[in-house]
């Protein structure tokens, strides 16, 4: 059990700026820790600032994933209390449609599982569409209607976090954040445990070290001597010129959810597409492994822009205004690492959340939080484990 260092040391590093590393320093601080977040770019500088801020359980079969996706909704609903409106969390709900009888079915017994799981859901016939989403295509055969679902602005998220976590105000243990400083190196002792990390102009001290890396997790636990098989999976996102609230939820077609679990490395695409507060339409997504490669692929935007105008026409006269890139940080089992890694005492992981570390962020942090400093641990965390990877597959 992690307790207060009776120095200027920090009790923990947390590597990483992004949601993830901010949820982690939020709790972590709430608990009653001193902590250090330390990234080599701004806050929401990788992933996070790339998402569309999905807060989804629709897209998770029962498991331990859902778990989490589920403990998280309650918290994010929690946080919002407490958080900015800048922050704009929306419980919109989210709207799974099926263009077949066939498609529709599938669709059905997949939330026939997830209710017996936790999940609310309602379905929806084809004719009953339009009072959810009045400018959807007519000719659909159904859809599943998830109240749960919500969004936030991801960035903003993260840095409010990070802002309230330093609040002296609030109580609880100090934060200090260092920006533009990357990790070169992560210490370790005679006995392999951890003790801080290395930047080019400094030695950080401490006695615990939280990978919250994201995408770049796998080089992280490499500087720790530990194997975690990261892999990056680029998307793209359209966003279009600011409209009136043509798109009410979150609406997607139901082949994203076997997108969303697809071990393949090549392109896939299905329809996601949102309204935001500001009146823009986020439209995604797309998903495919090609490393770091940023270079703009003109066919995934023709997919994502012909898959959205199938769902909503009315998008087929609005401007695409700009589109962006991102990497979600994948894992091959398409669960997270959280938690300690024995490899190396001191280790914990906090990364390999994929598309949906955003939505995950919370109950990610109120874990690690948990097992730093031995309170009751709110789910089991053995599916999340480290150490479940082989060191063959971790360096694959």
């Amino acid at each position: 059990m992690l307790t207060r260092t009776p120095s200027e040391r920090p009790d923990l590093i947390v590597v990483g700026a992004g949601v993830v590393g901010a949820a982690c320093a939020y709790y972590a601080t709430r608990s009653g820790l001193n902590v250090t977040v330390i990234d080599r770019g701004p806050v929401a500088g990788g992933t996070t600032g790339a998402g569309e801020g999905n807060l989804l359980v629709s897209d998770k079969e029962p498991g331990p994933e859902l778990e989490l996706a589920l403990l998280s909704s309650t918290l994010w609903h929690e946080l919002a209390k407490e958080l900015p409106a800048a922050v704009e969390y929306e419980t919109k709900g989210g709207v799974v449609v099926a263009s077949t009888e066939a498609d529709l079915a599938a669709l059905r017994d997949f939330a026939a599982g997830q209710t017996r799981a936790g999940v609310e859901t309602h379905e929806v016939p084809h004719d009953r569409l339009a009072d959810l989403e009045p400018h959807l295509a007519p000719d659909l055969a159904g859809g599943i209607h998830y109240p749960q679902d919500a969004q936030v602005q991801p960035a903003l998220a993260a840095a409010h976090l990070l802002r309230t976590a330093a609040d002296p105000q609030q109580g609880g243990g100090r934060l200090t954040l260092r920006l533009g400083e990357e990790v070169t190196d992560v210490l370790r002792g005679p006995h392999g445990e951890i003790r801080g990390v290395r930047t080019p102009t400094a030695v950080l001290l401490a006695p615990h070290v939280v990978n919250a890396a994201g995408t770049w997790g796998g080089q992280v636990a490499r500087l720790a001597g530990v194997g975690l098989p990261v892999l990056p999976r680029r998307g793209f996102v359209l966003v279009t010129e600011p409209l009136p609230r043509v798109v009410r939820h979150k609406v997607y077609s139901a082949d994203y959810v076997a997108d969303v679990a697809s071990d393949s490395a090549a392109l896939g695409t299905s329809a996601v597409v949102e309204g935001t507060p500001a009146g823009p339409v986020l439209i995604g997504a797309s998903r495919e492994r090609v490393g770091f490669d940023r270079t703009l692929s003109v066919e995934v935007l023709r997919r994502l822009a012909a898959q959205a105008t199938r769902l909503f026409p009315v998008l087929a006269e609005v401007r695409a205004i700009r589109t962006y890139a991102g990497f979600r940080p994948y894992l091959p089992d398409h669960l997270p690492a959280i938690g300690p890694d024995p490899r190396a005492p001191g280790l914990f992981h906090a990364c390999g959340h994929e598309g949906a570390g955003i939505g995950l962020a919370p109950a990610t942090g109120l874990l690690i939080a948990a097992q730093l400093t031995g309170r009751q641990l709110p789910l089991d965390p053995a599916p999340f484990a480290p150490e479940r990877f082989t060191e063959e597959s971790a360096t694959a």
